[in-house]
């Protein structure tokens, strides 16, 4: 009886193992799409490229008139709009992977609670049975 038990909990724990594995691959796979290596340099690149393109409208205004300063202006404005939405939707990403994570946080622990209290039961109940 009390070996099958302990086979029983090795096999548990042994599946446990296996799916903390496989939990904590796929945040490190979340993790590197959101705020990773990757996403950074792409972050990079896009405010040099709109850095960039604002600069080269405010040179050209003021050097060579080559468009008119209604248009550039409004070039501008839109440009700095398109940016501003990219860093509310890089936001609300970063919010999203921080709920998730806070929210497998609790879930871990309210799993890890009811353990703790089962444990806590079949000590009472063991100790009982000794007295």
């Amino acid at each position: 009886m009390i070996k099958e038990d302990l086979i029983d909990k090795e096999q548990k724990l042994k599946e446990e193992i296996e799916e903390y594995n496989k939990e904590r691959d796929r945040i490190k796979s979340v993790i590197g799409k959101i705020g990773g290596r990757r996403y950074s340099k792409v972050d990079t690149v896009i405010n040099l490229l709109f850095f960039c393109i604002i600069a080269v409208f405010f040179v050209l205004e003021f050097t060579i008139h080559l468009i008119p300063a209604f248009l550039s202006l409004e070039i501008g404005v839109l440009l700095i709009s398109i940016k501003i939405i990219w860093m509310i939707h890089s936001q609300q990403k970063t919010n999203h992977f921080q709920f998730w994570v806070l929210n497998s946080i609790e879930y871990r622990m309210n799993e890890t609670y009811k353990r703790i209290s089962q444990i806590e039961k079949e000590l009472r109940e063991i100790k009982d049975n000794n007295l």
